[in-house]
């Protein structure tokens, strides 16, 4: 059959341009996603092709690898999406994301979409690690320390002292939610060294943009963002990269909160 490449109707510069990228990052495993459109939705095949890939992964804002982190935690977010996660999960290995990253970067999505998620995307990030026959040693924390001290420390430095208000409004009605929040979420989980701070909030800002509805807790970790030394410009980026995987309206209800965020700061 045909290369999709020609396929394309006059092949447009948005086209070539976006096959190009496709197949840098995904070989020739995207070529067959888009040919095995061709008998039903090939014009499906071509948006693919020219908006995901000509126009939104060719801009320069964020790097292959920051690209695929932002995309695992999007579709881990979702759930539902292992034929997608199988895809960018061996798309991050093939641009350099590290496979302990890969990992991580699936942990660090506990505290927000909870364990069944984060359980299936291991499950597929195992499959594609054997396809491709990686191994790498598993990372094991090991860290004595108070686990609340830990979780304090990290939590004042990602989130500031909005991150400590938010825990001590817990304190009339749920203490223990609160306690929970600094122990698990920033005593364990964020305190892990196998993935950088800014890298952990592209997953996140990826991951509550693509699940919806998290107003309040993507204030937060926009906020985050710029604190670990993300700039607002990729945060933004982030967002646009978003919208192949959540839509244009997720999409717009977060970058009206970056809006406030960056005004606030």
């Amino acid at each position: 059959m045909a290369d999709p490449a020609a396929a394309a109707p006059q092949e447009s510069d948005r086209y070539a341009r976006g096959f190009a990228t496709l197949r840098r990052i995904s070989g020739e495993r995207g070529a067959e996603t888009v040919r095995s459109l061709q008998d039903i939705a090939p014009d499906l095949g071509r948006f693919i092709v020219e908006f995901a890939f000509g126009d939104i992964y060719s801009r320069p804002g964020l790097d292959p690898q920051q690209r695929q982190l932002v995309t695992i935690g999007a579709l881990t977010a979702q759930g539902d999406t292992a034929p997608q996660l199988d895809f960018h999960i061996d798309a991050a290995l093939r641009v350099g994301v590290r496979p302990a990253e890969v990992v991580e970067a699936l942990i660090h999505i506990v505290p927000f979409m909870g364990f069944p998620r984060a359980l299936n995307a291991i499950g597929v990030a195992r499959k594609v690690f054997a396809d491709r026959g990686v191994t790498f040693e598993p990372s094991v924390q090991k860290d004595p320390r108070d686990r609340y001290e830990r979780g304090i420390e990290n939590l004042r430095r990602i989130d500031g002292e909005h991150g400590i208000d938010v825990v001590e409004s817990l304190n009339d009605i749920a203490p223990d939610l609160g306690r929970h929040l600094v122990e698990f979420a920033f005593g364990d989980v964020y305190h892990r060294p196998w993935l950088s701070p800014q890298r952990r909030q592209l997953v996140t800002v990826g991951a509550l943009t693509a699940f919806g509805d998290t107003a309040p807790q993507l204030r937060v970790h926009i906020g985050a963002a710029l604190n670990v030394g993300l700039t607002p410009a990729q945060v933004v980026e982030a967002l646009i990269h978003t919208v192949s995987y959540a839509g244009f309206p997720r999409v717009l209800n977060a970058v009206t909160v970056a809006r406030e965020v960056f005004e606030d700061h």
